[in-house]
């Protein structure tokens, strides 16, 4: 329907659709228990207020991607918000033509370099969050909770309607791991330099060693989307069903020949092999030579000829859950997958357990 048409249809329907229509629109898909505690409304009444926006098209329906026994809700594609639909991917030319306003104290646009390098030099106007270190617990297989999420990245100056451009070394695997971080929980506009600090400086972009100065903001997050992160419990009822799990970790790892990442000082697992049943896809396959995404048909193609299908929910993993983020980004933002969850866990939790499942090159 026209705009003018949708928004006098809106204000037909009572507060409570209103309401939930707007919470819709800040914080994406959600289900019903998740608008029950986001609204702070009675089941009931989220339930009429529902219904309400439903029967006037402003809303659809269809099962959540960890437990298909719950509903989950969102905007109908004719009333999706298309503010939001800058390119998910950003060019180290729309950084520079931007550079003036990153080196500003000015929350509205924050450049962030997400590794452990940025005391060796970073793009001017960056502030710091080292994702593995300050919002990861690699060993404990866990990620910053809420609060933990809101207090740190409040400190680097971030609101939550900030847009927030994230890059990194190597082929960008942190700072699509933070990218991911921020999207579950529901950041709206974040986005990636495309090859990341490397492809920065490829093209005559300079770094420096001085750290700008930020004010600390608040951050406010929304309840994290559960769609997009896969738990142990998700992994074990996918081996039992059509669900597709990727391993996209090197080839001697999922062979069962290494137990952690070559070149990498992250801790080992117990065990070494691979979940039964999964694909392989090395994630650095979705790069280009220069450190870039490969284009569309390209990953379109690979992702083809692996099976790895977008009317299937799929689950992606590696050692910690960086390199699969890449993955992740590349299915969900580029070739706009639904249902495409990122196992943070990952082997540093499969691989250390007593009775999980695991097969190794050879096995029958």
């Amino acid at each position: 329907m026209a705009a003018n048409q949708s928004d006098d249809a809106l204000q037909d329907l009572p507060p409570s659709s209103k309401f939930i229509y707007k919470t819709l629109e800040d914080s994406g898909p959600m289900t019903l228990k998740a608008l029950t505690e986001e609204t702070l409304l009675s089941s009931r009444t989220v339930r009429y207020g529902l219904d309400q926006l439903e029967d006037a098209g402003f809303v659809d329906s269809s099962p959540a991607l960890h437990d298909g026994r719950q509903t989950c809700y969102r905007l109908s594609t004719s009333e999706e918000s298309t503010t939001g639909s800058e390119s998910a991917v950003v060019s180290p030319e729309w950084v520079k033509a931007r550079l003036e306003e990153f080196q500003r104290d000015d929350p509205s646009l924050r450049l962030v370099e997400a590794d452990c390098e940025y005391e060796c030099g970073h793009i001017p106007g960056a502030v710091a969050i080292d994702v593995l270190s300050d919002l990861v617990d690699v060993n404990g297989c866990g990620i910053a909770d809420k609060r933990c999420f809101e207090e740190y990245v409040g400190s680097r100056g971030i609101t939550e309607d900030s847009t927030v451009v994230i890059y990194s070394i190597d082929e960008n695997q942190y700072a699509a791991y933070l990218y991911w971080l921020f999207k579950y929980y529901r950041h709206t506009d974040v986005r990636l330099l495309d090859g990341g600090k490397q492809r920065w400086k490829d093209v005559g972009g300079l770094l420096t060693t001085d750290r700008p100065d930020v004010t600390e903001q608040t951050y406010v997050a929304h309840l994290p989307d559960e769609r997009i992160r896969a738990y142990r419990s998700d992994v074990e009822s996918a081996l039992a069903s059509e669900i597709t799990l990727v391993d996209v970790r090197s080839t001697a790892e999922y062979h069962g020949e290494k137990t952690q990442p070559p070149n990498k000082s992250l801790p080992e697992a117990r065990t070494a092999g691979h979940i039964p049943g999964t694909i392989h896809i090395v994630w650095s396959d979705v790069i280009d030579d220069d450190g870039r995404f490969k284009d569309e048909p390209e990953l379109e193609r690979l992702f083809t000829e692996h099976d790895v299908r977008p009317d299937r929910e799929t689950i992606v993993y590696c050692h910690v859950g960086e390199r699969s983020s890449i993955v992740w980004f590349v299915l969900s933002e580029l070739l706009e997958f639904d249902g495409v969850a990122n196992y943070d866990g990952s082997w540093i939790e499969w691989g250390n357990l007593i009775d999980a499942p695991v097969e190794k090159a050879g096995d029958s």
